[in-house]
Formats: structure tokens, sequence, C-alpha cells
């Protein structure tokens, strides 16, 4: 079983923010897949399968800095907890290092600043899980911190529409063919226009 998790930030002031892709592309993947979210105390989620393979996914609700707390709850719930989350566990997340539309898969390594990877390495003790990470990009006359949570503009949207996409099959290709595979796939410095079409 495969714990897929998108974070973001619970209610409707947060839900088109950049900050709220993992969200995004959860909500993608639950409708693609026919897997219906539910709210249950700290999250919402849902459980089924990505082409024969089973999988939960899952949206904390306890607010970006505190992710953890409710991402190590479902692990355990789901005895993904701790020697499996390495090859069990997926988190999609925003970046604020990577241009708009760009999408990265990492094996492991650090949070790279973003408080939600920092609290779920806080909570489960490890940084040895898979992120795959869309780029958002960022504003040198702002906060990082502010700039998440603002809304794409008009111009970034069409891309950012298909960037989730092709995010939602970056993970569906881990679950199904491995992270190796979907790495030689989806990590190149292009915009997702330019990847093949792997749907056929």
């Amino acid at each position: 079983m495969w714990i897929i998790t998108g974070l973001g930030n619970p209610g409707i002031k947060y839900s088109r923010t950049r900050h709220n892709i993992g969200f995004m592309i959860i909500d993608r993947l639950s409708e693609e897949y026919r897997i219906s979210l539910e709210e249950k105390d700290l999250y919402f989620i849902g459980k089924g399968a990505i082409e024969g393979f089973e999988v939960v996914l899952l949206k904390p609700l306890t607010f970006m800095n505190r992710s953890g707390i409710a991402v190590r709850k479902a692990l355990k719930k789901f005895n993904v907890f701790p020697e499996k989350i390495a090859d069990r566990f997926i988190v999609i997340h925003d970046d604020i290092d990577l241009e708009p539309g760009i999408i990265k898969i990492r094996r492991n390594g650090s949070s790279g600043g973003h408080k939600g990877i920092e609290s779920i390495v806080q909570e489960t003790g490890t940084r040895d899980f898979i992120r795959v990470k869309v780029g958002v990009g960022k504003d040198k006359d702002i906060s990082a911190e502010e700039y998440v949570l603002s809304r794409f503009k008009s111009s970034e949207k069409n891309l950012i529409a298909d960037a989730i996409i092709t995010a939602a099959q970056a993970v569906a290709k881990i679950t199904t063919e491995g992270i190796e595979k979907a790495m030689t796939i989806y990590n190149r410095s292009i915009k997702t226009d330019a990847l093949p079409d792997t749907s056929k």
C-alpha cells in the first residue's frame, strides 16, 4: 500500500494558493481514480487503487506547519511507519525554487526550507521518503511566506493546470512502475507541455 499525501492549508481562503498545489493534485488523483475523500479527524482521506495498486490519498487538515502530526497518525494507522516509509510514502508539495510548472521527483533529502516537509521529518524522524515537487516560482519583491499564500497569475493558470495533470501522472507512475522509471520521464528541466504523453 502507498500513502500519497498532498500538502496545503485547509479552508476556502487558501484553496487556490500556490502553497496548496499538493491538495490540488490529490483532488486530481481522487477524481481520476474515483477515490472518494472523507474528512476524518486530522485529514481528508480516501482509500482505493491506482491501476490495481492499493493507495491511500491524504490531505492533512493541521495547516502546513503541522502537517507531520496528521501524516504520522495516518502512517501508523496503515502500518507504513517507520520502516516502510522510504518506499511506500509519497509527499506532493510546492517548490519556490522551481519555475512554475516544473516537476521534480526526489527519493529523499532536506526540507529545502519547506515548513510542511520540516514538520513531516520532525514527526516521523526520517528524511527518507519520496517527494514530488511542483514549481510555483518566486518573486524577489515579496517574502516567500507571503508569496506562497498568493494565487496564481492569469498568465500561469494554464501552465499550472497542465502541471497538476502531469504531477498526478508522475505519482501514478511511481506507484505502478517505481520511482526510477518516474524520475526518468519527469525529472527534466523543461516545461510540462514538452513531456511525452504517457497516458496512451
